[in-house]
């Protein structure tokens, strides 16, 4: 069977990219697809003008969306969400709201090493660090350390993600999407066929045994 092609378009500074990739997750283990998927995770930056050291987040927060109790009454919604998908989110521990360029540059490191399943742990990771557990992951250190933790050498992470490596094909990708018309995040495309929110893993379920059964066909 063709391998079913998956592209995950992304930020890791949104939340339901999280709850996204958790519910996309559990159609994969439900679709009875096995091995058959292929999944390039492609960045799309949502703040790229977000200077490098990132913002300070209830400052960011309160200037977006015009109060800080706007902004924590849409965490605690995105906070239940998170429950029934198994993401857990604490916010009293998110402090800074980051540049998350490295962290996309760090899943093209991932990509090109083209390990599946590790590639696939980190892009959970990532996620984790930041909304359960306040890591800024717009940290040089911070990012080194999570890769390390999945098996990623930490000296050739950190030399890569300190020179220009990965740049290119961050833009180059969010170009791709705007030709292509992802206007947000999470969208996932299955075999061309995209589905764009944080859907219930039915949604994604019923996507891929169609997709599979296209290919047999």
């Amino acid at each position: 069977m063709q391998a079913i092609q998956v592209e995950v378009h992304y930020d890791f500074i949104c939340p339901w990219c999280w709850i996204g990739q958790r519910n996309l997750s559990a159609a994969l283990a439900d679709a009875g697809v096995g091995e058959a998927v292929s999944i390039r995770y492609v960045p799309f930056e949502l703040n790229p003008s977000m200077p490098v050291e990132g913002m300070e987040r209830r400052a960011y927060r309160t200037l977006k969306f015009g109060s800080w109790a706007r902004s924590q009454t849409m965490d605690a919604q995105v906070t239940a969400a998170g429950l029934s998908a198994g993401a857990a989110f604490d916010y009293d521990r998110v402090l800074r709201t980051p540049n998350t360029r490295l962290a996309h540059r760090l899943m093209q490191f991932a990509q090109c090493r083209n390990e599946p399943r590790t590639t696939a742990a980190l892009y959970q990771a990532i996620y984790a660090a930041y909304f359960a557990e306040g890591h800024d992951i717009g940290s040089l250190d911070t990012l080194v350390a999570i890769a390390a933790e999945h098996t990623f050498d930490a000296d050739e992470v950190r030399a890569y993600l300190a020179s220009t490596a990965g740049d290119l094909e961050v833009d180059a990708a969010r170009e791709r999407a705007d030709r292509r018309g992802v206007q947000a995040v999470p969208t996932i495309v299955i075999d061309d066929h995209a589905i764009s929110g944080a859907q219930p893993p039915v949604v994604f379920t019923q996507a891929l045994r169609a997709a599979a059964r296209r290919d047999a066909a």
